[in-house]
């Protein structure tokens, strides 16, 4: 018999204009908080912020059988996710009001497998460099005794938020 999953989400638009209006570290701490709802795409994977302070942001999953591949781990993909999102809201922490990123590479080392068992993992990012227009951060994925499972470095363009219309 097949499994069900079901989720909702929030209007996106609302996390867009708050980020257009606060400092990262501000805009992360309050979504961290519950005072602006979660991304879409935490809902979709299900995974949350934990952990939020200047040039450093940890999110958590708990790997389920939605996560997985036709290979019967999980799909490379989540780890992804897992990755980017900490390495890019690691550079939002340190951006000023006005000012936005996006990321222009992710590059993924996939060290061991994550299945069920495996349990909450952690993906811990951190800036290593940041710049007038570009900044670099890296990611780490790991389980609950610390032990890598995969690593990220990502690339990010900074930028002026545009003007609301």
């Amino acid at each position: 018999m097949g499994r069900t999953r079901t989720y909702q989400w929030d209007d996106p638009a609302v996390l867009a204009d708050a980020a257009g209006r606060m400092a990262g570290i501000d805009f992360l701490r309050e979504l961290r908080a519950g005072g602006l709802p979660r991304p879409p795409v935490n809902h979709t994977v299900d995974f949350a912020l934990d952990e939020v302070e200047p040039g450093r942001a940890v999110f958590s999953l708990t790997p389920g059988e939605e996560h997985y591949n036709p290979i019967g781990s999980v799909h490379g993909g989540i780890f992804a996710v897992l990755l980017d999102s900490a390495a890019g809201c690691a550079v939002q922490s340190t951006l000023p009001q006005g000012m936005a990123y996006t990321s222009l590479d992710l590059t993924v080392k996939f060290l061991r497998r994550i299945t069920v068992e495996t349990g909450t993992v952690r993906a811990i990012g951190t800036v290593i460099s940041k710049g007038r227009q570009t900044a670099l951060a890296q990611a780490q994925l790991v389980d609950a005794t610390d032990r890598l499972l995969a690593h990220a470095t990502s690339s990010c363009m900074l930028f002026p938020v545009p003007p609301a219309r």
